[in-house]
Order: C-alpha cells, then structure tokens, then sequence
C-alpha cells in the first residue's frame, strides 16, 4: 500500500486506521486470532510499525478494535432490515435470518472466546435485543405473532434459539432454524 495522505490530519488517520483494521481482518481470516502480530499488520497495511504503535499498543487492544468494529457492521446490517419497508413480520424474518447467519459465519468459541465479553458486545446484544423486540411487537400489533407470551419474552425466545446457529453446520440448517424459530411465533387457534 502507498503512503497514505489525506486533505486533513482526521481523514488521515481515519484511512490509516481503517487500513489497519481491514489489514487485521484479513490476517484473522487467513490463520485465526493467533495469526495477527504487530509487525504483520504494519506490513499487511503498508505502515511502519513505530506508526502502528500510535493507533494500538499491541495485539490485544488492535484485536478489539477490529472485533468492535465488525459488532458495528453487524448491527447495521441488521438495522438496515430492521427499517426496510414491507410487514413487520417480513422484517423480522430477515433480521432473524441475517442474525442467525451471522451467528452461524461468526461463532464466538475456540481462540475468540476472548473478544466476546467486553461492553462491546454486551452493548451490541441490547441492540439486537431492542430490534428484535420491536419487530415482535409490531408484528404481534398486526396479528402476526402470538400475543398470549410478551413480546420482550418472544424476542428473547427468539435471540436463544438463534445462538443455536453457531453450532450449525450449513446455511441450510440456519434457515431451518429460522423457520422452526419464527414457527412459534405464529398466533395461536
């Protein structure tokens, strides 16, 4: 990668960090959490390692910053369907889908154990939980979803039942989930 330069110091470090984070990602891709070393990322991204050390102090903190970054791009990619038009039944159905994909894609076991208990994530699951709820309610307004269970209880039946997907061996089995998931949502009688 060429030196980065951008019109203002912010946007500068904005590009050399997203090059940084980007570079992470990629090493984690290729060999795992234990792939990604400070001199490997500089490479990776095209920068000494003296400038590396002014973004991140070390593995630990690039490596959350990375995790924290992806908790983003998931959240709005699930609020994106969250707010697209159509049923609220047809919404939650594709966030469920997308959450358990993502569940399925992104497990949180083995060496990324670590990176899944910080208020990142306790944060990003609130957000998750608030989306769910909210598309239950207003599906259960519509008479699509059962109303004989609270629907904080419904998004929370939902959210458990998702988590399944990490262990789930195919996208096929997700979206069987899925649909035995959105199955006992369905109204009663």
């Amino acid at each position: 990668m060429p030196r980065l330069r951008e019109g203002t110091l912010a946007a500068h470090r904005s590009v050399v960090q997203a090059a940084i984070l980007d570079a992470t990602g990629a090493l984690v891709a290729r060999g795992g959490l234990r792939a990604v070393t400070m001199s490997q990322v500089a490479a990776d991204a095209g920068i000494g390692r003296a400038t590396l050390y002014r973004y991140f102090p070390d593995v630990d903190a690039l490596l959350h910053a990375w995790h924290e970054r992806r908790l983003g791009q998931h959240l709005h990619e699930l609020a994106g369907l969250r707010r697209a038009g159509g049923p609220a039944l047809d919404r939650l159905a594709a966030v469920l889908q997308a959450f358990g994909s993502i569940r399925h894609r992104h497990p949180g076991v083995g060496d990324a154990a670590p990176l899944h208990g910080g208020a990142a994530v306790t944060r990003a699951h609130g957000h998750v939980r608030e989306m769910v709820h909210g598309l239950v309610s207003a599906a259960a307004a519509d008479g699509a979803v059962r109303t004989d269970v609270p629907p904080a209880e419904l998004a929370a039946y939902c959210l458990a039942s998702l988590d399944a997907a990490a262990e789930l061996g195919s996208g096929e089995a997700v979206e069987r989930l899925v649909a035995v998931t959105l199955d006992g949502l369905r109204p009663r009688g």
